[in-house]
């Protein structure tokens, strides 16, 4: 049980830096170099997975040793596009249907995808 706690609580701190990654990159890439934000959405957040995988493979979980880092690595990005997705999914509806402050929405779709990264990442990569 400890160990499961300590790896919730570094996965709450790699997921809330990557957190921060992705969300000052939305905000960035959307006020300030005026993309589109479904389009900064999707940079943001490729951006945080690559830190989210590195620091995830070396910090948070034991990655199965016995599976090839390909394969590992194959599933953290096809988990990844999933996630992606999803986050996608709720911005568009979060905006676009309930007319919701892209920033706003942003905050609940990364909390959906964490719940779903830590699960299934946990299933997959351990």
């Amino acid at each position: 049980m400890q160990k499961l706690f300590k790896q919730i609580l570094r996965f709450g701190i790699v997921g809330g830096t990557a957190f921060i990654i992705d969300y000052a990159l939305l905000y960035i890439c959307t006020e300030y170099l005026g993309i589109y934000y479904f389009i900064s959405s999707i940079i943001s957040f490729s951006v945080s997975t690559i830190f989210n995988y590195i620091a995830s493979i070396y910090w948070v979980f034991d990655v199965n040793k016995e599976k090839s880092q390909s394969r590992n690595f194959v599933l953290f990005v096809g988990l990844s596009i999933v996630g992606l997705g999803i986050n996608q999914l709720i911005m568009w509806f979060g905006v676009e249907q309930l007319h919701v402050y892209y920033m706003i929405v942003k905050i609940g779709a990364t909390a959906i995808v964490m719940v779903f990264n830590f699960i299934t990442r946990k299933m997959f990569l351990e």
